[in-house]
């Protein structure tokens, strides 16, 4: 899309024998080391050609018919995390049919979430275990629950943490995405009830995550979790828009509404942060600025639009708000928090220009940590705070469209898949990510 555009408005049953146990990428700017290799990792790592996404999919739906496996048990593979911060395990599961309102996907492939890594450290609630983890992906819809009207077999979806009930008075508003029926919490079960659909083979409660619970072969997720989208869209690609490449692009369409001709000031460039340059660039965002400690992350950043770079270690005595107000005349028109520290929520906001400046929160920071601002700040800045759940994306009427723009080769998804491995090296992942070698890895469930 060219930078002159405004808006991003469009104007089965499967047995396998046993096999033995074996924040967002969002790099913190106080402390996390630059990994000095990353660009040359990033250019280096081959992808899956068109025809290996082909024989995945194929691989993917080759089984028994739904007239087999509807309406029962699904004996298949899972990952659980038993333990926290160690390595998930691979394992038999049981996985019970839908119920009322509820779809059971077979799980095409998916990816890892910094959100994913940061539940399997948790060591107190909301951490619970044995849970089995996972929410960006994309899948085949191999059976649905009494009542599911909107899919059918066959059907290819994506899960989403978010739900988008179509019923509340915040789901039929175009002003929210936050469904007020199934309003968003960490919970380890479904929905509409207090149960598991996932068993051990000793028959010991798994629980779920996020709705979603995608490192299983099958899955079961409530409808109002379920986004159908074109079926003709790469498995690898769809599955970023689960959660946090839509959480970024829409936290510069949706949320701060950037736009034409505007500046932009990003806190952290992990996968958030580079997918709010991309929204931003798609807005038409004349100026983008990146905040980070790696310098190597400017090279990645101009791939999605970054203009310029101010790597927060190297500006000496003067705070990054005071070198983004010389830099712009003033303050940028809009500033994001993705790193998910209260610090760099106060130097974003100190970073927004005056009278109509825009500061849009999107990291996580820890349970009870605290914001203060004075009044009198308040009062004659002028600026706006906000925080952004999802970006602002209605997950049934706006992920169709991004996927629309990235069929159209106008959104860019393919440059955010640095890695991509098998099932069975769903560690691997773990690692890459950890080591801040990876934006997202993808995970294929197929080992084939």
């Amino acid at each position: 899309m060219s930078s002159n555009k405004s808006k991003l408005k469009i104007n089965t049953s499967v047995t396998h024998p046993p096999i033995p146990a074996g924040r967002r990428i969002l790099v913190l700017l106080t402390t996390i080391k630059p990994q000095n290799r990353i660009q040359k990792q990033y250019n280096c790592v081959q992808e899956t050609d068109k025809k290996s996404e082909k024989q995945h999919l194929r691989l993917a739906m080759d089984g028994k018919s739904s007239n087999n496996t509807a309406g029962k048990p699904i004996r298949c593979r899972a990952a659980i995390a038993r333990k926290p911060r160690e390595p998930l395990v691979i394992e038999e599961v049981i996985v019970a049919p839908p119920k009322h309102r509820e779809v059971r996907i077979k799980i095409i492939c998916t990816t890892l979430c910094y959100s994913d890594v940061t539940f399997w450290k948790l060591e107190h609630p909301p951490a619970i275990f044995p849970r089995i983890l996972g929410h960006e992906a994309m899948g085949i819809v191999e059976s649905v629950g009494e009542g599911v009207h909107e899919v059918v077999e066959g059907d290819t979806v994506i899960p989403i943490f978010l739900a988008d009930c179509g019923e509340c008075t915040d789901c039929l508003s175009q002003k929210s995405n936050l469904c007020s029926k199934f309003p968003f919490k960490v919970s380890p079960w479904m929905d509409r009830e207090e149960t598991s659909r996932f068993t051990d083979m000793n028959g010991k409660t798994l629980y779920h995550f996020l709705s979603v619970s995608s490192f299983s072969e099958y899955t079961v997720v409530d409808i109002a979790h379920i986004t159908k989208i074109d079926p003709a869209t790469p498995p690898n690609r769809a599955c970023l828009l689960s959660c946090g490449v839509s959480t970024g692009v829409g936290a510069a369409w949706k949320t701060a509404k950037v736009e034409a001709g505007s500046t932009v000031a990003i806190f952290g460039l992990g996968a958030i942060g580079l997918a709010v340059a991309e929204g931003a660039r798609l807005c038409g965002a004349k100026r983008i600025i990146g905040v980070d400690v790696n310098q190597d992350k400017f090279e990645i950043g101009k791939k999605f639009g970054v203009t310029d770079f101010v790597n927060s270690r190297n500006i000496g005595d003067k705070t990054v708000s005071q070198v983004i107000i010389e830099m712009t005349g003033g303050g940028a028109d809009y500033c994001f928090e993705c790193v998910g520290l209260t610090s760099l929520v106060h130097e974003a906001y100190a970073s927004s220009r005056k009278g109509w400046g825009k500061t849009v929160v999107l990291g996580v920071d820890q349970p009870g940590a605290m914001l203060s601002f004075s009044s009198f700040e308040v009062l004659h800045s002028g600026k706006t705070l906000m925080g952004s759940l999802f970006g602002g994306v209605k997950p049934k009427s706006d992920i169709p469209i991004l996927i629309k723009r990235y069929m159209d080769k106008e959104l860019q998804l393919d440059e955010f898949v640095t890695h991509e491995v098998k099932f069975n090296d769903i560690n691997k992942a773990f690692e890459l990510l950890l080591q801040g070698k990876s934006l997202r890895c993808v995970i294929w469930m197929n080992n084939e």
